[in-house]
Order: structure tokens, then C-alpha cells, then sequence
């Protein structure tokens, strides 16, 4: 299964937020929108990802006054992205080995859409329902 196959059936909306807004506000919209992480955008670029763990994180190292302050100032800078033509498997290994959750999906250094280890694990289940009730389905003919 490839990403864009993916992005197809869950859809291509990505949150995003401004690198000035605050923790505060951040905190805000994933809960109201129920999402684990925003895509954080400068003009057309992707400056970076924000999510829920870098925000636990600034919160209990610097208390309260985090909430105040830019989300660039806890977001993840170094941000590892998907491509359209990756398969599951690549990017659940990806995301394992870095201990991410999030993955922006970007083409031609456009985001595109934005995949959660969730959707992927989703889609793994999915596919492997389908080998066993293929496998059974020929078993049972036999």
C-alpha cells in the first residue's frame, strides 16, 4: 500500500500553524480538533512539526509561562517527511526507529497531506484481514 493510496481515502487535510503562534493557542486547536500534531508553515515552507510530546515536554520544563510563548520555540525543527510513493512498511520501519508519530507527506517540497502512525497501523491491519480471508477463501475451495 503506498501513501498517496492512503491520502486518497483519509483525504489530504493537513492542520497547520504560524512558528509565532502560541503553545497556548497550539494546545487549543489539537484538542478542539482532535489531532495529535500541526504541521507548523512559513509562507509555502514547512518549518517544522509540533506535537503533543513537544508540548508536554515545554510545559514541564518551563511551567506556565510556556503557554505564552511561540510554539517555535518547542517545535520540532529537524522535521522527517513521507513521500506520496513510499509503502506502509517503509514508513512504519521510519517511524519506529526515530520514535515519531507524525510524518508530513510533501511532494516536490509541497505538503500534500500528512500520515500518523495510527492511519499506517490502520492500513497494515487492513491488508493483513485480507491476505488471511484470501488464504481461508482458498483453503476452503481446496
Amino acid at each position: 500500500m503506498l501513501v498517496s493510496q492512503i491520502l486518497k481515502t483519509k483525504g489530504d487535510l493537513v492542520f497547520t500553524a504560524t512558528p509565532t503562534e502560541t503553545v497556548g493557542a497550539i494546545c487549543a486547536l489539537l484538542h478542539s480538533r482532535r489531532v495529535g500534531a500541526m504541521v507548523v508553515m512559513e509562507g509555502d515552507r514547512v518549518a517544522g512539526i509540533v506535537s503533543e510530546r513537544d508540548l508536554v515536554r515545554a510545559l514541564a520544563e518551563e511551567g506556565a509561562s510556556a503557554l505564552s510563548k511561540p510554539v517555535s520555540s518547542c517545535m520540532t525543527h529537524d522535521v522527517h517527511f513521507a513521500a506520496p510513493n513510499e509503502t506502509v512498511n517503509e514508513l512504519l520501519t521510519r517511524m519506529t526507529d526515530r520514535r515519531i508519530r507524525h510524518l508530513p507527506v510533501c511532494e516536490d517540497e509541497r505538503l500534500v497531506g500528512i500520515v500518523s502512525i495510527g492511519d499506517l497501523v490502520k492500513w497494515k491491519i487492513t491488508e493483513v484481514e485480507a491476505e488471511a480471508d484470501g488464504l481461508k477463501a482458498y483453503i476452503a475451495a481446496g
